[in-house]
């Protein structure tokens, strides 16, 4: 709970350095494309996780079934499990669509993670693309293991999901892992700056799960802001790390 709270002070904090260093307009237009294809994304997904619900109900018999029971309690228990399977598709389609943002946008999120960790300490930092290039590999190598790790918890989930009363639980698992592995990715590149093997990187996360999750849960908090979530949790991240190494 004590790292979940420093990763949510780091937010706050974020904010007050974007501020003060008037970074919005670097933040501007990269926040713009990543709300459009947010948007976008999640047009599609909703349609597509409601049709595959459909298609697994006919297919399984499930709405024959219910007509021919005529049971009002069996009926909700199903309406709910559909609504759970619902919510575990979507966070399913955004975990893809979140690895695609963090492959495409490596290079962004090593430039600003270096800048954050430069204004706090009063440094000019020479921009060196080779370096950049070298963390954006590396955090491409990141979102490939995790998407891989994830997809497996996945099917796991919607398989639970089916299950009556279990599978209510199912989103809010499905949220969690989705927080923890996005936070996971974002401090990875302080990490990266820090030269920890890709290895330590996920071991220290695995040890201060709630730096990860605290940070992944603000991130989907923001998009009631969304075209500002990225920018801010990649700053928000480097300030949390910095805070568990003074510990």
């Amino acid at each position: 709970m004590k790292e979940i709270v420093i990763a949510f002070r780091s937010w706050k904090e974020a904010h007050l350095l974007i501020q003060r260093h008037r970074l919005l307009q670097e933040i501007l237009w990269p926040g713009i494309v990543y709300s459009v294809l947010a948007l976008t994304s999640l047009y599609f997904f909703a349609g597509s996780s409601s049709e595959a619900v459909t298609w697994m109900s006919e297919k399984l018999g499930i709405e024959n079934w219910l007509q021919q029971e005529r049971n009002e309690w069996l009926s909700f228990l199903f309406v709910m499990n559909g609504m759970m399977l619902r919510l575990v598709l979507m966070l399913f389609y955004f975990s893809l669509f979140k690895y695609a943002l963090l492959i495409v946008g490596s290079p962004a999120f090593t430039y600003l993670s270096e800048k954050t960790e430069a204004l706090l300490d009063g440094k000019e930092y020479p921009f060196n693309w080779s370096d950049v290039k070298e963390d954006a590999k590396r955090g491409i190598r990141l979102a490939l293991h995790n998407a891989g790790r994830q997809l497996l918890y996945f099917m796991g989930l919607i398989l639970l999901s089916l299950v009556p009363l279990a599978g209510w639980i199912t989103p809010l698992i499905a949220l969690a892992l989705e927080a923890y592995y996005f936070g996971a990715s974002m401090l990875d590149y302080s990490f990266a700056r820090n030269r920890f093997t890709l290895q330590q990187s996920l071991l220290f996360s695995s040890q201060h799960r709630g730096l990860a999750i605290g940070n992944g849960i603000v991130f989907f908090a923001m998009h009631a802001m969304i075209w500002l979530a990225p920018a801010y949790a990649i700053i928000a991240a480097t300030l949390s790390v910095r805070q568990v190494k003074k510990v």
